[in-house]
């Protein structure tokens, strides 16, 4: 058994605990990293990275029996469903030596491959090692959380741990839950050959401006996938390839796989908190602001700490992490300018307040600027004018933005940018975007809040009338 002594201990090699190693180590400080599992966490190895790269596969597929509005002729695909899994371990694989062992300790990190348990608010046990650091960052994430649905654990069910082990393709694939994750899979596998039906106990999306959402949710139907909302599942029967789940008020949907997607749990079983002096809340770790639990030399960040669990949030929480560990600045992390994307095709993306969320703590001075896609040539030329983008304006500044349609997850970026740096309208009109570009939206909606000021004011009508006879 060994005792170490560093300045920054990492426990968790996902996202969130890569990013402050490699940032911390790099800037001098000591680092030690733990990870019992596998390096690079949800993201590489079953969540934003596996999920893309299916969802490429379908979206070939789907092209090649949709082609006949370009002149070229339909043709039905042959999707061999082994040789997409096969696509999505390569993607990994390929990405996978960004987050290995052997890059980190190229960055003068030491890696320990042991899972972390506290010892005491500033001792670690990692296997024989016990690690006494100055500071503790827990970056442990989630693990798909199982709902307490009688007979869920007499079948064979799959989660996004699993699901990418699949080699052959489900016949019917049920799906409870009606969040992203559940609809990109969805999506997927109806692209892909399966017969898809969703199961949302209560709104599909239901983060989600209602309006947009609706617009997808056609979308997906229109695709074959069945979409059933207010089913809550109440019983789970049958065998591997004959599965029913019943809703509570009696619908019975049949299939031959189920995917369960309802949400996630914080992993902390391991980590004896208590030991550590660190609270839990509502099943999370508690944080503050500045993202430091009850023992103030600890920080949790990503899924583990709550709040929106995305990869990018647990990246921008670990370099407010480095900010406080390494040079003691206050830092406190900001909520409102970080955006999220739904992949399915059209893509949903969001960032600050919906709509209803903006009319009830902006009252009657906001302004809701919506541009449809049926307004840009490029979207024309590539035939993708399903889309729609709102933007919620309060005193010439926007508080939110929704965007349904194609490229949405790309278009959210510039008003991520405009959000977390608080611009003005006037600042994305000023912009000038390439032509023709899906992008042009973002400075046509900017141009849709002015329009009515410049073009139906009756005092800048007579202001150019005064000016024109003036002018020699």
């Amino acid at each position: 058994m060994a005792d170490l002594k560093t300045d920054i201990l990492v426990i968790g090699a996902g996202s969130g605990g890569l990013s402050v190693a490699a940032g911390a180590a790099q800037m001098g400080a000591s680092v030690i990293l733990l990870e019992g599992h596998k390096m690079g966490g949800d993201c590489l190895n079953y969540g934003c990275v596996p999920s893309k790269a299916l969802l490429a596969s379908a979206k070939a597929a789907h092209a090649q029996s949709h082609a006949g509005i370009y002149g070229v002729a339909d043709v039905e695909p042959v999707v061999d469903f082994a040789a997409a899994k096969d696509h999505v371990a390569d993607v990994i694989a390929q990405i996978a030596p960004h987050d290995s062992v052997e890059r980190f300790e190229g960055l003068g990190v030491r890696v320990i491959r042991e899972y972390g348990r506290f010892l005491s608010p500033v001792q670690v046990q990692a296997g024989d090692d016990i690690i006494t650091a100055r500071r503790i960052v827990i970056a442990t994430g989630s693990s798909p959380l199982v709902p307490p649905v009688p007979g869920l654990d007499k079948i064979p069910f799959l989660t996004n741990e699993t699901v990418f082990d699949l080699r052959e393709r489900p016949g019917h694939l049920l799906i409870i839950g009606g969040g992203p994750i559940g609809l990109e899979m969805a999506q997927a596998h109806r692209r892909l050959g399966s017969e898809v039906t969703v199961i949302e106990g209560e709104r599909v999306l239901a983060k989600d401006d209602p309006e947009l959402a609706a617009i997808l949710l056609k979308c997906l139907r229109d695709e074959g996938i069945r979409i059933e909302e207010g089913a809550m599942a109440s019983e789970i029967r049958g065998k591997a390839g004959a599965i029913e789940v019943e809703a509570r008020d009696g619908r019975v949907f049949a299939g031959t796989h189920l995917l369960v997607a309802v949400g996630r749990k914080a992993n902390t079983e391991r980590l004896d908190l208590k030991a550590g002096g660190i609270q839990m809340r509502k099943g999370v770790i508690k944080v503050d602001a500045a993202l430091k639990t009850s023992n103030a030399r600890v920080h949790a960040i990503g899924d583990v700490s709550g709040g929106q669990q995305f990869t990018h949030v647990a990246g921008y929480q670990a370099g407010i992490v480095i900010r406080s560990a390494l040079f003691g600045l206050p830092a406190r992390q900001r909520t409102d300018h970080i955006p999220w994307a739904t992949y399915t095709d059209p893509e949903l993306a969001q960032v600050g307040l919906t709509e209803a969320q903006a009319r009830k703590e902006h009252g009657i001075r906001l302004e809701v600027v919506r541009l449809d896609y049926a307004h840009n040539d490029r979207a024309i030329a590539e035939r993708r004018t399903t889309g729609l983008i709102k933007v919620m304006v309060a005193g010439g500044r926007p508080v939110g933005v929704s965007i349904l349609g194609h490229q949405a997850g790309e278009l959210i970026n510039l008003w991520a940018l405009v959000l977390a740096n608080r611009l003005k309208m006037k600042h994305v009109a000023n912009m000038v975007a390439p032509y023709p570009t899906i992008g042009e939206l973002n400075k046509r909606a900017a141009g849709a809040y002015f329009a009515p000021r410049l073009f139906e004011s009756p005092l800048v009508k007579s202001m150019v009338g005064l000016v024109q006879r003036w002018l020699p």
